[in-house]
């Protein structure tokens, strides 16, 4: 009668033990999933922004223009005045110590990147993932909240 009783509840704590390790695992994958997606969701803002100041290191001023976007013209931002911002005689002469501070993703299509010179000074550049170009960006924030005045005049 001692062997009736032996195996009595030993396949019910197998499946239990196999359902908690898949359960365990799937959620470990979700988390994994989601950290390594927050984590590299601005990878190619801050590759192309690598790319842009290495460039300007190197003085490379023409591939650092096409870097920026820019690579048969740019009417609204001219090569001359490129040079003007991000020349030698610039208002960021210095790429050689300057750092990427920090990245915020936009869900407008773009990621802001915070470039900061060794100087203190600090630009926000636009990364359009559309596009793949850099650009200023025209907001500290990414997705500013207060709209815009209304410019029509008031009856």
């Amino acid at each position: 009668m001692a062997g009736y009783l032996e195996e009595y509840g030993v396949a019910d704590e197998r499946r239990s033990r196999i359902v908690r390790w898949l359960v365990i695992s799937v959620v470990a994958l979700a988390i994994g999933a989601v950290v390594v997606y927050f984590t590299f969701r601005t990878w190619p803002a801050k590759r192309q922004v690598r790319a842009f100041l290495g460039d300007l290191q190197r003085q490379d001023y023409q591939a650092a223009y096409r870097d920026w976007g820019c690579a048969r013209s740019c009417p609204d931002y001219p090569y001359d005045k490129f040079m003007e911002d991000w020349g030698p005689s610039g208002k960021f002469p210095d790429p050689s110590a300057a750092a990427i501070q920090r990245s915020r993703y936009c869900q407008s299509g773009g990621v802001i990147v915070t470039i900061r010179s060794p100087k203190g000074g600090v630009v926000d550049l636009m990364y359009d993932r559309a596009e793949g170009a850099l650009g200023f960006s025209p907001w500290p924030v990414c997705d500013p909240r207060i709209p815009a005045p209304d410019s029509t005049p008031a009856p």
